[in-house]
């Protein structure tokens, strides 16, 4: 693994105290309403920063993030932010309580020396998904602006030993959190600083040879090393703080470890309806009827005995179907030196048969669809009614099919990350999402 630092972060309430109306989610599950809702509690909201432009899935006007830059700084001038004396790591344990009963997830905040990634000798920097170019663009305007890492990347630590996880369950025992959360929806967040040298000690050599793969930040992570190369690349010196990224690390036997799954919702064909996909899938897809109850279709779906099955529902007519690829490993013939784990992901197959070989050449003379990417039924079906949601739709979207996927498995992202591939854009959702303002690295 690339080295584990302490760093001096920069805080709300010299990182003491309650913090829910300061705090929120990550800038990529917001929307404009939900911006305004977080400053609506408290107008110094970290959210105030780190989403100057809705929806972030683009670059937005230069003059967005020359604000959110300007009001950074101010809030560092005028004490609202200020930045520990003392280099540290966070412990950081989030409790979610939900009618399913209650599971804890618990993490270490520190900064990781940024390298490209790819596999090391010692341990690398390993992606698992593919992502999109906007949303790098945004988040390289907003680094550039405010010169801070305003949030963590989320990486996981195979941590086989238990080492790591043992010394985060001694430090969480030894009293009450130094900083609380909540948001409102059943996830307690309690982080406690971690100052002592030889705890820090302890904790980096725990770490020692684990790779480490990024389970939420791609946009993020990549963003921090192409600020590198803004920076002067190789002339920057070794121990520039924009030369180590900050990260919560997991590692992946926590029991806490919770994959949602990432459906699609597809739009903008020109010749789709829900008889000409079926038409068009013979041969690469066995359709079946299942009802027109959406909600009920993930149960439908677990139901089926195939390696693959995804969930199909038609917005025009409210039908939903089942859908299962007629021979198994369907993508081996096109993708032979892909990993078995990464041809039979649900996603893969949503990417490489759904769309590449039904919807945009049958039904859509070629041309690219529109996506959204929901993780719940509810944002699906919001999305179908012309709403703007975090996972996308919105004006000018007007939601066609949806693909109901089931959670891809922890054991794909390893395994497909360790073969030095990378899954589908948007193929996993660990829940819950790291908040952003508990801890700020400065870039500078």
């Amino acid at each position: 693994m690339p080295a584990v630092h302490p760093f001096r972060a920069v805080q709300y309430h010299a990182g003491r105290g309650d913090l829910s109306s300061l705090v929120a989610p990550p800038y990529d599950v917001l929307d404009a309403a939900a911006k305004a809702r977080l400053l609506a509690k408290d107008a110094r909201n970290v959210v105030a920063v780190d989403l100057p432009h809705t929806p972030a899935k683009e670059l937005g006007p230069a003059t967005a993030y020359d604000s959110a830059g300007a009001l950074y700084r101010k809030w560092l001038a005028d004490g609202t932010l200020a930045r520990r004396a003392t280099p540290a790591m966070f412990a950081y344990r989030q409790t979610t309580r939900s009618a399913a009963g209650t599971s804890q997830r618990s993490g270490m905040a520190c900064c990781v020396d940024a390298v490209k990634f790819g596999p090391r000798p010692g341990g690398g920097i390993l992606p698992h998904e593919e992502t999109f170019s906007g949303p790098k663009e945004d988040r390289l305007a907003l680094m550039k602006a405010t010169r801070a890492q305003l949030s963590p990347i989320f990486g996981l630590h195979a941590d086989e030993r238990g080492k790591a996880t043992a010394l985060l369950s001694a430090v969480m025992a030894r009293g009450l959190p130094d900083i609380t959360a909540e948001l409102g929806d059943g996830v307690l967040h309690e982080v406690w600083t971690v100052d002592d040298p030889q705890a820090i000690k302890a904790y980096r050599d725990a770490l020692a040879g684990e790779d480490i793969f990024i389970a939420d930040g791609h946009h993020r992570y990549g963003t921090g090393l192409t600020y590198i190369d803004h920076l002067g690349g190789a002339a920057l010196p070794e121990d520039h703080p924009a030369r180590r990224s900050m990260m919560v690390l997991v590692g992946m036997s926590d029991p806490g470890l919770i994959i949602w799954p990432t459906h699609r919702v597809l739009g903008g064909m020109a010749g789709y309806s829900i008889d000409a996909f079926l038409d068009a899938s013979k041969g690469l897809l066995d359709v079946s009827p299942a009802g027109t109850d959406i909600h009920a279709l993930e149960r439908t779906m677990t139901t089926a005995a195939a390696t693959n099955v995804l969930g199909l529902y038609d917005f025009a007519s409210g039908r939903c179907f089942t859908a299962t690829p007629p021979q198994a490993d369907p993508l081996r013939a096109r993708f032979p030196d892909k990993p078995p784990a990464w041809r039979t992901l649900d996603v893969a197959l949503v990417q490489h048969i759904v769309v590449e070989q039904v919807c945009q050449p049958r039904l859509n003379a070629g041309e690219p669809v529109k996506w959204a990417f929901p993780h719940t039924i509810d944002e699906v079906v919001e999305i179908g009614k012309g709403s703007e949601t975090g996972a996308g739709g919105g004006k000018g979207f007007k939601a066609q099919l949806a693909v109901i996927v089931r959670p891809t498995p922890l054991d794909a992202v390893r395994d497909v990350s360790r073969a030095n591939q990378l899954m589908p854009q948007k193929s996993t959702f660990f829940y819950p999402k790291l908040l952003t303002g508990l801890f700020i690295n400065p870039l500078e």
